[in-house]
């Protein structure tokens, strides 16, 4: 307690920290480092590197390399089987509750059109009307064009116009 006493006697006669002298004009000059830099940096803009399609190179593919799996023991195995049925049988019953749901709306569409069948003709024309406008299709193919006399094709040259990119 008393030493705990002495340290907050010791904090209240402490004097405070003398503060630096700012030098204005090297402040300013500092500042006019920045803005200079900051004008450099906004000109020349770095040259970005594309990345390139991920295309595993050849000489990682070649068929040496390939790791042979491990062996599994057969409690892992029966594991594995039983996770891919259970897997197979949850996808089926997803798949089988899509269809229904599908199937429902079908039969909700089919009734509401007969009862509309009856109400009006010309609503349930209407309504069975296809709509151009919801699917728009346009269909810009190739003209025919005769071959060019004399016109000689290219052997498959290939010329080399990969960019190297340096950092």
């Amino acid at each position: 307690m008393a030493a705990a006493l002495g340290l907050c006697r010791a904090r209240l006669r402490a004097q405070p920290k003398k503060k630096k002298k700012v030098d204005v004009k090297r402040e300013q000059a500092q500042k006019e480092r920045m803005k200079k830099k900051i004008k450099k940096l906004e000109k020349a803009t770095p040259e970005l590197i594309p990345i390139e399609d991920f295309i595993t190179p050849v000489k990682y593919s070649d068929s040496n390399r390939v790791r042979s799996l491990p062996d599994l023991s057969p409690e892992e195995t029966e594991r594995r089987v039983l996770l891919l049925k259970k897997w197979c049988l949850f996808k089926q019953k997803q798949d089988n509750a899509e269809k229904k749901a599908i199937q429902s709306m079908v039969e909700a569409q089919q009734e509401a059109l007969k009862e509309l069948r009856l109400e009006s003709e010309e609503l349930y024309q209407a309504a069975i009307r296809r709509d151009e406008r919801l699917f728009p299709f346009e269909r810009d193919g190739p003209s025919y064009t005769p071959p060019l006399p004399g016109y000689d094709p290219p052997e498959g040259k290939c010329v080399d116009i990969t960019k190297v990119y340096t950092q």
